[in-house]
């Protein structure tokens, strides 16, 4: 391991090997805090860090993690999102209705994306008249963009969400949002800011996980027709099936940022105070160390315990929904079409070292 150069002319240190993920993944010395992050950052080049929006739990350190997370985990559990079941097969439904008939189609903007911005909008209380736009001014926060494209998306999400949680303060409903707005725990309450960026977190992670959990799990699906020959033939296998499409070819590159807050040794590397360091879920999730054959899908693999969702205290809080949202796409796209196929010989992925992505997945279905 040793320090690499990245976006922005930022140093890190690339962590590939998944005891050494997991490790660090837990690493109270590896700290998140947005507000300290930004000190370490080359000057000028800080980006969405330097906002406010970044000011929720994924880029926060306890005690302030502890409450933030507090006031959300409850909605999150597998439990909670149960209950959604009948109401995302109903979107599902929905949408293959609409794919019904098309023959070729771009399966990631037809489908992997309008059913997890529906789930987490209507989750939300945001109006569906806005999730298009959501696709727009999301993107530059997730894939590389220029500073004019960020500054403009920035500005157009917190114009956005403040309006939105005035409103939700002024009349609110029956949505997870209002009760961020209204709701206290143990007497704790959310600022307007923290309702804010919370509500950015959301809808951000909410979304573009499992678009492409979505999209990538059909691509190997595809290029493995005897592994989804058996996933049809079984469809008892899909939840095992779901954890492996995360371990073969997850949604996310590189986990959010961290930095040393002091010497921290990894194997026979010291990394020293006051660095970033890039931990890679897609490198750890094929480390033949521990996943034997890793670069082999495997819908029956019995060895657990990737790192896709990532691991301690900032495990993906919406893990749960994203299964779920998986599963239930999955399952009814095989349902309902026979032959799922390639419509094109190249595929284009997204430039962005957070999440692993496709532009587009253009598919002929029958």
């Amino acid at each position: 391991m040793r320090p690499a150069i990245a976006h922005r002319r930022l140093r890190v240190w690339l962590v590939t090997r998944y005891a050494e993920a997991r490790e660090l993944l837990n690493d109270p010395s590896l700290a998140k805090d947005s507000a300290r992050a930004v000190e370490l950052f080359p000057p000028g080049t800080a980006g969405p860090y330097a906002s406010s929006l970044a000011a929720h739990m994924l880029n926060s350190d306890p005690p302030d993690h502890t409450r933030l997370r507090r006031l959300v985990n409850k909605e999150f559990t597998a439990r909670t999102v149960s209950r959604l079941r009948p109401r995302i097969e109903q979107i599902t439904d929905g949408l293959l209705d609409g794919l019904a008939g098309a023959g070729e189609s771009d399966l990631l903007e037809s489908f992997a994306f309008p059913l997890p911005i529906a789930v987490i909008c209507e989750l939300l209380g945001i109006p569906a008249s806005d999730h298009d736009e959501f696709r727009t001014w999301t993107a530059p926060f997730v894939a590389a963009s220029s500073a004019e494209e960020m500054g403009a998306a920035h500005a157009w999400m917190l114009d956005y969400l403040t309006r939105l949680v005035a409103a939700k303060r002024a009349e609110p409903g029956e949505d997870l949002l209002s009760q961020l707005v209204h709701g206290c725990d143990e007497g704790d309450r959310l600022s307007h800011d923290e309702v804010v960026s919370m509500a950015f977190l959301l809808l951000v992670a909410g979304h573009e996980t499992t678009v492409n959990l979505i999209a990538n799990s059909v691509l190997a699906l595809i290029a493995d027709p005897d592994q989804q020959a058996a996933l049809r033939a079984d469809p008892a296998l899909l939840p095992g099936a779901v954890e492996e499409f995360l371990r073969f070819d997850g949604p996310i590159n590189i986990a959010t940022l961290r930095f040393t807050t002091e010497p921290v040794r990894v194997g026979d590397v010291e990394i020293p105070a006051n660095e970033f360091v890039f931990i890679s879920l897609l490198a750890a999730n094929r480390d033949p160390d521990r996943f034997p054959d890793p670069d082999r899908l495997d819908l029956t693999r019995q060895d657990g315990g990737h790192l896709a969702f990532g691991h301690g205290i900032h495990y993906c809080v919406g893990a749960p929904l994203a299964r779920l949202e998986a599963q239930i796409a999955i399952g009814r796209l095989l349902d309902r079409f026979t032959t799922i196929e390639p419509a094109s010989p190249t595929l284009r992925w997204r430039a962005s070292t957070l999440i692993r992505g496709l532009e587009t997945l253009p598919v002929r279905l029958r």
